[in-house]
């Protein structure tokens, strides 16, 4: 086998379809399968319903050899299925199915005939009862009481357990563990002990605050309420005392007046309580009472920062300070009050936060900048503080060092030491948001007084407290894009603007609102004469003169005017414009001198020659002229004056 040689073997399928004649030529005839329907009458001729299925259990070996013998058959080439000429093949079915609907009828008759009881009535049998033993209730009625008395017994003792773990749980809610809430203040808050006192401290004292307030709180376990009583939700078992100064809620109102009142009605500020922050789902009282305080205590440092300061400080108008109240004059005919608004919560400051309070002006932009101020001091205090160092090299600013060889005066040295205050920064910085507020407005204001021509203002969103920039387009509508030559950049500082224009120049100007806008009338005013330049190159137009500072004409009280002179592409036509910020525009049109009637005739031109030079100016009546601005006005003139 495996020594011997390798025999092929042909494996040939089987043909799919019998081969019912061969020709000479040896193609092959086959026979065509059966369809769908022959199939199902050659299947339906061989089921037998009349046999039962007793019968057809001895009748299956019988049909065995049958169903080979006529298999055999179909394969031997008798490809059709032979059917009994007397019969119709689905004889036998509809025979089964007429059979089976006359059964169907039967039963439907019965059944009727029971349900309506019109034709038969059917009465149930009677059968003797069984004689039933004496004592089967009696049994009965004691076995339902022994089942009851063990179900009830279940359930008392179920009630029992319950209510005694409501008990317990009810019992260890009100005797919460005071030391796991102490441990919680104390994750928050500086914790030291004291004889049998707990104290806290609320003061800024290790952040580096020099405040003498000693900001100091007391804790205390809570047994004010009663175990009999149902506990409250907001029961707690720790409670803390806070000094009566540091009760209630503060904060501190920074607000720029133009008008000053009197010196005698400084001090009488109207104090109102703003709201308390809610406080966070799950955070205990004592958190929000000790963040109060803090936060009254901190106002009070930074108020008293600032008045030693204001009255240390030599200014030309001096600063005052009366009650809680610091009031100073950045600019001329300006006042800035720094007051302390602090609110107990006694009935009487409770009965006063409920009267209306009008608007207030109050700069929340300065008092976060006043506590950022104070934690910067705080923060520079801590870094002041002087390391071991040898006594022959001391630390500190080398021009410090150098002050001795040097032989530094007391200016000089007093120069290098000088630092600004939390006053002088804030006083600077109230300058800063004084001077944007007046730009804002003043171009807004000329935004929405004049359309032509448009005013846009792009304000940058990065900024410093002591300096903002905004970006100042003049442009007229529909012509943005040859009509873009003024663009103003306005830096705003603490005392001055600083205006770079498009073409490196740099103006200064003061604090004055009207120094401001005089500037930007004179710029919106040399913006129309611009874009008649930029438009007559765009016509074709030619230019004869420009010029931004006309020196002949009504004198304008506001800047200088500006003026233009432009002719045609073949020089018959001339347009000259002037225009002021108060006299607004004025256009003169110059025509040939042949098309003028009204010319008086001399003698000294006599030639033909002469007459093709242009006449006088004649002013344009611009009033009337159609059109949305001045821009477009004039591409209308120069239209019309433009041969084709």
């Amino acid at each position: 086998m495996s020594g011997g040689p390798a025999v092929n073997i042909s494996i040939e399928s089987s043909a799919e379809k019998q081969v019912q004649e061969v020709g000479l030529d040896g193609s092959e005839t086959y026979v065509l399968p059966l369809s769908m329907s022959q199939n199902l009458a050659r299947l339906a001729q061989r089921i037998d319903f009349s046999q039962e299925s007793g019968e057809e259990e001895e009748g299956e070996a019988l049909r065995e050899p049958e169903w080979a013998e006529q298999e055999e058959e179909e394969g031997n080439g008798e490809c059709l299925v032979k059917f009994q000429p007397s019969l119709w093949p689905w004889d036998s079915v509809r025979n089964n199915l007429r059979s089976t609907l006359t059964e169907m009828c039967v039963l439907y008759d019965v059944l009727n005939i029971v349900k309506e009881k019109r034709y038969m009535h059917l009465d149930p049998v009677s059968q003797e009862a069984l004689p039933a033993k004496p004592n089967q209730h009696g049994l009965l009625l004691v076995s339902k009481k022994k089942s009851l008395a063990a179900a009830a017994q279940i359930l008392l003792k179920g009630a029992e357990r319950l209510s005694k773990s409501v008990a317990e749980n009810q019992e260890n809610k009100r005797q919460r563990d005071f030391n796991s809430e102490l441990l919680r203040l104390r994750q928050h808050w500086k914790l030291r002990k004291l004889g049998d006192k707990i104290l806290g401290d609320l003061s800024y004292r290790s952040a580096g605050s020099l405040f003498p307030h000693h900001g100091t709180f007391e804790v205390i376990k809570n047994t004010d309420i009663d175990l009999d009583k149902k506990m409250p939700e907001d029961y707690c078992p720790l409670d803390v005392h806070i000094p009566s100064d540091l009760e209630g809620s503060a904060y501190l109102k920074v607000s720029i007046q133009k008008q000053a009142p009197d010196i005698g009605d400084l001090g009488t500020v109207n104090l109102f309580r703003r709201p308390l922050p809610k406080a966070k789902p799950g955070t205990p009282h004592w958190q929000t009472r000790l963040e109060a305080a803090q936060n009254v205590l901190l106002c009070k440092e930074i108020f008293a920062q600032l008045s030693r300061e204001a009255v240390q400080i030599k200014s030309q108008i001096p600063h005052i300070v009366v009650k809680n109240q610091i009031i100073s004059q950045p600019f001329p005919g300006l006042q800035l009050s720094i007051s302390l608004c602090h609110s107990s919560n006694d009935k009487k400051s409770q009965k006063s936060n409920n009267e209306k309070v009008g608007a207030e002006d109050h700069l929340y932009v300065l008092e976060h900048n006043l506590h950022q101020l104070i934690r910067e001091f705080h923060a520079q205090t801590l870094s002041n503080n002087v390391m071991p160092h040898p006594a022959s090299a001391p630390f500190g600013y080398k021009r410090m060092r150098l002050a001795g060889p040097q032989a530094f005066d007391k200016n000089d040295i007093g120069s290098m030491q000088q630092s600004e205050g939390l006053l002088e920064k804030i006083i600077k910085q109230a300058k800063h948001i004084f001077l944007r507020r007046r730009t804002a407005r003043t171009i807004d204001s000329l935004a929405s007084r004049i359309e032509d021509p448009q005013i846009q203002a792009h304000w940058s969103s990065i900024n410093d407290v002591y300096e903002s920039s905004v970006k100042v387009l003049i442009t007229s509508q529909g012509y943005e894009q040859i009509c873009k030559s003024i663009q103003l950049q306005l830096n705003m500082g603490v005392d001055q603007i600083r205006v770079v224009h498009r073409d490196g120049r740099v103006i200064t100007l003061s604090h004055q609102e009207q120094e401001l806008q005089d500037f930007l009338l004179s710029q919106m005013s040399q913006h129309q004469v611009l874009a008649v330049q930029q438009l007559a190159k765009v016509m074709g137009w030619h230019l004869l003169s420009f010029s931004n500072h006309v020196g002949l004409g009504q004198v304008e009280t506001i800047g200088n005017a500006s003026s233009i002179t432009v002719t045609s592409p073949n020089g018959d036509y001339a347009i000259s414009v002037r225009n002021g910020p108060e006299s607004g525009s004025k256009v003169m049109v110059q025509f040939p001198r042949n098309q003028c009637k009204d010319l008086p005739k001399g003698d000294v031109m006599q030639e033909n020659k002469w007459q093709y030079l242009r006449g006088p100016f004649k002013e344009v009546q611009w009033n009337k002229m159609e059109g949305r601005n001045f821009v477009y006005k004039m591409e209308l003139l120069m239209a019309a004056m433009t041969p084709c």
